[in-house]
């Protein structure tokens, strides 16, 4: 009854167009308040605080100003040349670029719908103007940007992290194969569509463009360089990488390139600090929710139940990935996270999933969420740079979509996609 009447109340509010964060919140103290009195208040009021009270949180403000820094800035257009220098001559080279454009500033960003703005809005018009239709111009960009959130680092996963007590560090290594791996999914899929709207292989650029194209964007690579080195040579935490980043970022763009005036800043600071304020927002409601399903020890009963159906890591996975990209259609990665984590993690677990490897599925699920309306927020930006509706988006996305749905299956049954580099590196 419990549960029927949290999840209930939940659904109801996000029908009637309540943002989800409240709806969370106000699901969470209804409830609690007809079951177990106001005593319990007080408790879920304080949690509501605490958890917010965790170092690796930190990083995430510091990730989103990082990212606004560098795509407020000319980075994303540098990188964009970069890419292009050395895959623009294939076919389908221009679609290639924005996917090698955007697997590189996720790895600055930690973003999704960043990577979307920042690479789509320069991209879109120069495949289209290259004579690629302009479904594929849309679908490219769109599906290429939700490289975001999978390769390091990750909003995602350091929410994923907080949520599952595991290591961040891990989890953004765990992150990068499986990064590349979709990535050159997408590139296969740009290539040989291409091949068959009859475009050729034009003259490669000179290695002395190249090299040029490669100085110019050095400054904004180095940016990968410095947080992901510095994590894995032991410098500094995931956290206080994001603290450099932002600092390297506001160096690079103020100084270095000087695409920025200090007259900007104050728009770009605020804007950073709402869609932070956002997210923790969502985070601390989550974190409530979870907390009273844990108090009631709702996800015991959930493991118990699966102890009686007999259920084994195949279709256990088989059933996470359904109920993931199903949550994905009407809520956003945090809220997911915080609520199905602390549900399907102990079961995992106790089949055997190793809680890193579970860690890139859901994030994988999250970038398929990403592109699924109607709440899919990489829809919703690529909408806005494009001028088409959501409706024309959507079924522009939909062949690259199946292309990540099958990527999504590979990561999710071999394992060692995922583990090999954490273990390798990491021990």
């Amino acid at each position: 009854m419990i549960v029927a009447t949290l999840f209930g109340l939940f659904f109801l509010f996000l029908l009637l167009s309540v943002p989800v964060a409240v709806s969370l919140g106000l699901s969470t103290l209804i409830t609690a308040y007809i079951f177990e009195g106001s005593d319990l208040l007080i408790d879920l009021s304080s949690n509501l605080f605490s958890q917010l009270d965790k170092y690796a949180l930190m990083a995430i403000p510091m990730f989103i100003l990082a990212g606004s820094l560098l795509s407020k800035g000319g980075s994303a257009k540098r990188i964009i040349e970069f890419a292009k220098a050395f895959v623009g001559h294939l076919p389908g080279g221009l679609p290639i670029a924005a996917i090698f454009a955007s697997i590189i500033f996720a790895a600055v960003s930690g973003s999704s719908p960043a990577t979307v703005a920042a690479i789509g809005s320069i991209m879109f018009g120069a495949i289209l103007s290259a004579g690629y239709p302009k479904t594929y111009a849309i679908g490219t960009i769109t599906t290429a940007g939700s490289l975001g959130i999978l390769i390091p680092p990750s909003i995602v996963m350091i929410i994923y992290g907080v949520t599952a007590e595991q290591s961040i560090g891990k989890l953004f290594m765990a992150g990068v194969i499986p990064g590349i791996l979709i990535g050159s999914m997408l590139m296969l899929v740009a290539y040989f569509g291409a091949k068959r709207l009859g475009f050729k292989t034009t003259k490669p650029a000179s290695w002395k463009e190249r090299w040029q194209k490669f100085k110019e964007a050095f400054w904004a690579l180095m940016t990968i360089v410095i947080i992901i080195g510095g994590i894995y040579g032991g410098i500094f935490t995931p956290t206080e990488a994001a603290a450099v980043s932002a600092i390297w970022a506001l160096f690079v763009s103020l100084v270095i390139y000087k695409d920025i005036q200090i007259k900007d800043l104050g728009n770009i600071f605020f804007e950073s600090a709402k869609v932070s304020g956002m997210i923790l927002f969502i985070i601390a409601n989550a974190s409530m929710f979870a907390y009273f399903l844990t108090l009631e020890n709702i996800p015991q009963m959930l493991t118990d139940l699966v102890v009686q159906m007999n259920l084994n890591k195949v279709t256990f996975l088989i059933a996470v990935n359904i109920i993931l990209l199903i949550a994905g259609n009407f809520m956003e990665p945090s809220s997911i996270i915080m609520i199905m984590v602390p549900l399907l993690l102990p079961i995992a677990k106790m089949l055997g999933i190793d809680p890193i490897h579970f860690g890139v599925i859901i994030t994988i699920n999250m970038e398929l969420g990403m592109l699924t309306p109607p709440v899919g927020l990489n829809l919703f930006v690529a909408s806005g740079i494009t001028g088409e509706s959501i409706k024309e988006v959507v079924k522009s996305v939909l062949p690259w979509f199946i292309v990540m749905l099958f990527g999504l299956i590979l990561i999710t049954y071999i394992p060692k996609i995922s583990l090999w580099l954490p273990k390798t590196m990491m021990g």
